[in-house]
């Protein structure tokens, strides 16, 4: 595939954020681009047409251009889908995206992946952005919005890349996980928990894929890992690639230090050095150690490093303000793990320790709309003055003896503050009706959850 020079690629699923990033530094290589998705709306088809990246709205066999040479199926594309069909039938030359990522952009280069069950979209957004602060002018895709970056992918001519590297699989047609073709100079391990119950059985397949990491990171290379996660540990045991190990235990070749938490940043110590980073929580801190080692690794001095991390602003969705109204503040978080979950709670509270803290959750993950963490998820919110657990979205689509029970959950929080308040309509009437000024309501989900936050203001306001 790598000798297609000046040739069509046709990215079925094209409005992507990866997919259309990959398809606009093939445009700008030279190559023909074409693409189709059933999801044709702005920004992403704007910036793809303004690339001069042709576009077809739907899936039809007749989108696939008779000169086609490669046929780029994206991650959300399954069997049925009419290009995917066609491709088949016509046995035409079809590669996932990671497989064109590591053909033509990330070949040669020196490629940081960062990984783990929590915390990559805010670590690599940190890395890739000291980087970019240090002048270095790096590619990034990332599964996430970096505020700092503007876009949650870019590919330059610098020979850096910072990668989120994720333990998902890669295609209908190739069940390896992504990060298994980034090419990894340097990987990052931030941890590993059970998580994708949707793909894997247990947490030993999941362990099995991070091991098939660190199995393709060079002598020349670093295995970033947390030392304090004996899942980490194990994975990293027989490694062929020097391990450094960063976390708050003293067998910690990188030891975090002198941690300082308050309400608007936290401060720490690094080899000697002091850092501040303007995220409240220990999850924030492990974060900006783990980007602050891989950037040392990279060559950037601890004065880059530190610039950077106090300049960070963060990543959207990850403890993000939507507003106030009527004196309650709505935060928006993309936690969905139960020790994710628990973490945002914890920063949460230390960042606004008056009033209650409200916690909305939206058991949307294939993992979390399973019975996996069934007695988790209810533990996971006893930090919360009040847990309102709302109903599984399209609950059809897992066997009801594997389904989550959401009224379970609610009635499991300990302390008595759960609450199974099914509709988003319900959720507002609720909150309007009992939250006081001072309080804090979090709302956690990693999906639109019906345009909750705007409701929650519009109705606290009122």
């Amino acid at each position: 595939m790598a000798g297609l020079s000046n040739k069509h690629f046709h990215f079925v699923g094209v409005c992507g954020t990866a997919m259309g990033s990959v398809a606009v530094a093939m445009k700008r290589k030279g190559f023909t681009v074409t693409g189709s998705d059933a999801n044709v709306y702005p920004p992403m088809s704007d910036f793809l047409r303004a690339e001069g990246v042709e576009i077809h709205e739907g899936y039809r066999a007749e989108n696939i251009p008779a000169d086609a040479d490669v046929i780029v199926i994206g991650n959300a594309i399954s069997r049925g889908n009419d290009e995917a069909e066609a491709t088949l039938e016509r046995r035409l030359l079809y590669c996932s995206l990671p497989e064109v990522m590591k053909e033509y952009l990330l070949r040669g280069k020196r490629n940081f992946v960062v990984s783990g069950t929590h915390g990559k979209t805010t670590t690599s957004s940190m890395l890739a952005w000291l980087f970019q602060s240090a002048g270095k002018d790096p590619g990034w895709m990332i599964g996430g919005l970096p505020r700092n970056l503007g876009r949650g992918a870019e590919f330059s001519d610098s020979d850096i890349n910072v990668l989120e590297g994720d333990e998902y699989d890669t295609a209908f047609f190739d069940k390896r996980s992504k990060f298994l073709h980034y090419l990894p100079e340097i990987a990052v391990i931030n941890n590993i928990e059970f998580d994708h119950a949707d793909i894997y059985q247990s947490l030993d397949e999941i362990k099995l894929s991070f091991r098939r990491l660190l199995l393709v990171v060079p002598r020349n290379g670093h295995a970033v890992i947390n030392g304090d996660d004996p899942h980490c540990l194990d994975v990293a045991e027989k490694a062929h690639c020097p391990v450094v190990r960063v976390g708050l235990g003293e067998s910690c070749e990188v030891q975090i230090s002198e941690i300082d938490y308050q309400p608007d940043h936290s401060a720490f110590t690094l080899e000697g050095e002091r850092f501040r980073v303007a995220m409240p929580g220990e999850f924030n801190v492990r974060n900006a150690a783990m980007a602050a080692t891989a950037a040392r690794l990279g060559g950037l001095s601890a004065e880059e490093v530190r610039v950077g991390l106090e300049s960070f602003e963060g990543v959207a969705r990850r403890q993000e303000l939507r507003g106030t109204a009527g004196g309650v503040r709505v935060v928006d978080d993309f936690a969905h793990h139960p020790t994710a979950i628990r973490q945002a709670i914890r920063a949460l509270r230390q960042q606004y320790p008056e009033g209650r803290l409200w916690v909305i959750f939206e058991p949307r993950s294939n993992t979390t709309k399973r019975k996996v963490f069934q007695n988790e998820l209810a533990e996971c919110f006893a930090e919360a003055d009040v847990a309102i657990i709302a109903a599984l979205p399209d609950p059809e689509k897992v066997p009801e003896a594997d389904r989550l029970d959401p009224v379970q959950v609610a009635a499991s929080v300990p302390g008595g503050g759960g609450r199974y308040v099914p509709t988003v309509e319900e959720i507002v009437h609720t909150v309007a009706a009992e939250a006081a000024s001072g309080d804090t309501v979090a709302v956690l989900s990693n999906g639109g959850f019906g345009g909750i936050h705007r409701r929650l203001l519009e109705s606290l306001g009122q």
